[in-house]
Order: C-alpha cells, then structure tokens, then sequence
C-alpha cells in the first residue's frame, strides 16, 4: 500500500476542514495573517460569548496548594474544646472513607489552638492568623460549604482546575481563554505564578496540567512566569541578535509555516505562529510589567515585608494587580506549603505570614484602584483539614489529615455579595449542614460572573461535547450580588 495516500486518509475531521480554503484552520490561520504575516491577532474567543452582561472581566485566582485548616482559619466552633482528645463519633463520620495516614489511629479531637474574633459589620469569626482577610472582611462573600469527593492533593486540584479528578481536560484558565478570548496584545490572556512558604518546610509538586489546555489548543494553556532569572523562559533575544533581524525571521517563519499548513492542515501550526508573535510583543511589554520601580513605598507597605523580595507571594500578588490593569483575563497565583500533617502550629503561622497580609492587600488595592468592581478574586485549596488529630493530641507536632467533606473559600468583587457568609457545617466543621457547594457548583458560579452559560462553553473530542463542569454543576445563586 501507498503509505503517502494511507496517512492522507487518516486525516482528522478538523485536519480535513483546516485544509479547504474556506475551512476553519484556514479562517484560523487568516486571523493571525490578516495584517500581515508578523502581525498576528489577539482576541479569538467563540461567537456570542459572553453571552449576557459579564459581572466580572477578570479572574486572580489564589490558590493555596495543600489545603488550608479550615477549623483553625475559618470555621469557628467553640464547642470542640470539650470534645478534645475524645473519639470522633461514628454518627458525625458516617463511614467516610479515610487516607492511609490516620486510618489506623484514634481520631481524637483536636479543637484549635487559635484565638478567633469577629471582623466588620458582616461579624465574620476569622482566626487570629489572618488579620490581612480579616480587615476585608466586608468585602468578602465566604464559601464555608465547600465539598469534593477527593481526598488526596493531586486529585482534588486537578478537580478544581478541570473539573476531572484524571489529568488531561483542559484548566479554567484555558476554557476562559478558548471562550471569551484575549484582551491584551501584548500580553498572554491566561499568566501563572509560583511560591513556596518562606522557609520551605512544606511543598506540593504543581503539575503543568493544572493550568494547562488539555485538548484545546495550546495557544490557551497558562503562561508561567518564573520566580528567577528572566520571567519567561528563551523570551530574549541571544546574543548578536537585534529586534529587527528577529522580526525578519519571525515573518520568513510564517511564511513557511503558512505553507506547511496549507499542506497538512494541522491547527497547531497555528498556535505556533500566534505564540512566535506573542513572545515577539512580550519582548517589550513583560520588562515593563516586572519592573516595580514605579511602585511607590505605600503600596509595598500595604503588601507586606516580603512584597520587596521578587518571587513570594506578596510579590506575586502586587505584579497579578499589574496584569489585571493590563488586560490578562486569567491571573493564576499558585502557593504550596499548606500541607500540614505535622507541625501545624508552627507552619500555619508561617504560610499565613507569607499570604494573609498580601491576600487582603490585593482587595484593598483593586478597591482603591475602581478595579474590585470588575476583577473576581478568588481563595481556595484543593479540600480542607480534618477536626481530629493526625499524630497525638498533646503533641507539639501535631497535624491534621486531608478532608473533603467540608471546608472554607471565599471570593471578593464582581458580582458576588461583600460581606456574605454562604452555608454551614456541623458542630465538628465535619459534614456540611446547610446550602452544599460542590466544585463543579463553585465553576459554574465563577463561570456566570464571566458572562458564561456553564453548560454551553463545550468543546467536542473524541465524540463527545466536553465542558468544565463535565455532566454537573449548578450556578450558587445566593453569592450572587
């Protein structure tokens, strides 16, 4: 058999498609062509999307990697005091399936250690480690009915990021980006940040499919930026290589690229040609956006003693305000160090003294700056922490295990109610008592403040509509302002 005609008539539906003139690849292609081969263009985005009036332009999503203790940040309940080092009762369980690391031993109560007092006129109870939130706290529509049915970390981000425990579905970043498209020109639509804890005691590994596009085009998946050395990766001309003589390969590049895809259709040449030019732009507008020496002294008083040190969260956080006053839609901030098996009392003090501070700065400085009204900020792990002990209760490296049944995010600014407490748990902070949010329920909600009919954004792949949210999901309407 030929083996030329044989790969030809293996050829995708979409492939077959990009290869008409008038096919999809090809009308994708003459959008990035369309004013000239070295001018690609930004937006994209589907037709009809948004779909109704967006409450929110943007997202900055703080994502707090290892799963905060939501019984010593969050959700205060006092009566656990005397509950301390008795059993968990069977009855609050209910044969909850537990990790390998405290399946074996006594569950004994642990009530917090922490002093909890109320913050503004919405009376909020917050732990004595968070007087940054607390100080938004009127600005804040708190989540305390969180649930996920995972229970280890990878699993359970990879929910919250794709809205599928297995890896591979395409990131929230990336279904915004496919959806509504890019804003700025000279600035990817969806940037991704790392830390760690300032002592690095306690990490997770962060997996590039978290943010990454899954089956969608890779022109959508997150853009990271480093916390070392140059921001973005072989962004820089080498050496001897000056702007012009990079902008006449970039156009002779596009020309071949141009042909190779007339020939074969794939729409990935296509992302190659729009990224080649992204970067081209990025040359000149990421050494602007990293260059805090316009930033004047208050506002690095605002964000903390580490908003000076570059790569630290409050670092992290002042350069997402940055990029949301230049049109990235998607800002993904990444923190890990919230893993706390053991040590709790002393590395909850740590990671609250790395994030708490900036976290409630950003609130404050968006406000100032008229961008709250239209920026949708976001705080959430992947679970929270269990109310009993992970090791013995009188020690003083105790711990708490992973715990998905019930657990504490929050949200500020466009189209969500300041000032808001939604749901309840028991009096364990173990099993959700009132007005349940589910992950897929949290996507679909942050999804209508974009202006997003959750069952309506789908891609189709390998015969079947795809979407966040999968087969679930229903909009939280009582956050909604």
């Amino acid at each position: 058999m030929d083996l030329l005609a044989e790969n030809r008539l293996a050829h995708t539906r979409r492939e077959f498609l990009g290869r008409g003139a008038t096919g999809i690849g090809a009308a994708a292609l003459a959008s990035l062509l369309g004013h000239g081969l070295g001018q690609a263009a930004t937006g994209g985005g589907r037709a009809g999307f948004p779909q109704f009036p967006a409450k929110a332009k943007r997202v900055i999503y703080l994502t707090q990697s290892g799963a905060p203790s939501h019984t010593d940040l969050f959700d205060y309940k006092p009566g656990l005091q005397a509950w301390r080092g008795r059993e968990l009762p069977p009855s609050v369980r209910m044969g909850q399936r537990l990790t390998t690391m405290t399946a074996k031993q006594k569950l004994a109560i642990q009530p917090t250690e922490f002093a909890f007092s109320r913050h503004g006129q919405s009376g909020a109870w917050l732990s004595e480690l968070l007087p940054g939130i607390g100080a938004v706290a009127d600005e804040i529509c708190f989540i305390k009915s969180m649930h996920t049915e995972a229970i280890n970390h990878s699993p359970g981000m990879t929910l919250f990021m794709t809205g599928s425990q297995i890896p591979g579905r395409p990131s929230m970043g990336a279904w915004l980006n496919y959806g509504l498209g890019s804003v700025s020109e000279e600035l990817p639509g969806y940037v991704v940040m790392m830390s760690r804890d300032q002592h690095g005691t306690c990490g997770q590994l962060l997996f590039d499919y978290y943010y990454g596009s899954g089956f969608l085009p890779s022109r959508l998946q997150g853009v990271k930026f480093r916390t070392v050395g140059e921001p973005v990766l072989y962004l820089s001309n080498p050496k001897g290589v000056s702007r012009e003589v990079r902008r006449g390969l970039l156009d002779d590049l596009a020309k071949l690229n141009e042909m190779k895809f007339r020939e074969v259709g794939d729409p990935e040449i296509t992302t190659r040609i729009s990224q080649y030019e992204m970067a081209y732009r990025m040359q000149m507008s990421v050494p602007e956006l990293t260059d805090f020496s316009d930033e004047p002294d208050h506002v690095f008083d605002l964000y903390g003693k580490h908003s000076r040190t570059p790569g630290t969260y409050a670092a992290n956080c002042i350069l997402a305000r940055r990029l949301a006053e230049r049109g990235v839609r998607f800002i993904q901030l990444f923190h890990v160090g919230w893993d706390t098996h053991g040590s709790l009392s002393q590395q909850l003090r740590m990671q609250c003294d790395d994030t708490d501070m900036a976290s409630g700065a950003l609130v404050q400085d968006l406000r100032a700056r008229g961008l709250l009204e239209d920026t949708l900020v976001i705080w959430a792990g992947e679970f929270g922490r269990t109310p009993y002990v992970q090791g013995e209760v009188d020690s003083p490296k105790y711990g708490r295990d992973h715990h998905g049944r019930a657990f504490t995010v929050w949200m500020a600014g466009a189209g969500v109610k300041p000032g808001f407490i939604h749901g309840e748990t028991d009096d364990f902070a173990y099993n959700v008592t009132r007005d349940p949010v589910h992950v897929h329920d949290f996507q679909a909600t942050i999804l209508h403040l974009l202006g997003i009919d959750h069952e309506q954004l789908t891609f189709k792949f390998q015969g079947r509509h795809h979407r966040l949210t999968d087969v679930h999901g229903q909009v939280v309407r009582p956050v909604l302002a």
